[in-house]
């Protein structure tokens, strides 16, 4: 009996697609390393929320990722438009990507106000981690 392969969602940044919010790209070598054994899905939840690339930087205000899926914080882009429907849309069509596709882990780009684990979670690792994802930041 043959194994199933390993199915991976990466942040679209990480895999050398321009999707960060000023329409540039950081791939990253550990990453794409990590994926390569396996099947690998690129997503972006800010662009699956609706958000056009490039667009202008975001920050969390208020609290963390589960702060604005809770409705007790904000997404602010850095000229004062309030984009957390947005940024909570893409965390939802993410998880339903990754329940779709039965992945077993996801790559995140750090110090996202979507992705980042480490420091402040963004909104779609807060939405992954509290259904139970394995999430890797790079």
């Amino acid at each position: 009996m043959l194994s199933q392969p390993t199915i991976y969602l990466a942040s679209a940044c990480l895999v050398g697609l321009c999707s960060r919010y000023d329409g540039k790209t950081r791939p990253n070598k550990a990453c794409l390393q990590g994926l390569q054994n396996g099947i690998w899905i690129p997503f972006c939840p800010e662009q699956m929320g609706g958000l056009p690339t490039p667009r202008t930087a975001a920050d969390l205000i208020g609290g963390d990722g589960n702060d604005v899926l809770s409705g007790k914080a904000r997404v602010i882009t850095r000229d004062g438009i309030d984009v957390s429907p947005q940024f909570i849309q893409g965390a939802e069509q993410t998880l339903l990507l990754a329940k779709s596709q039965q992945v077993t882990s996801i790559c995140l780009k750090s110090n996202s106000p979507s992705c980042g684990i480490s420091g402040t979670t963004g909104v779609t690792a807060a939405l992954l981690k509290k259904h139970g994802f394995h999430l890797t930041e790079f």
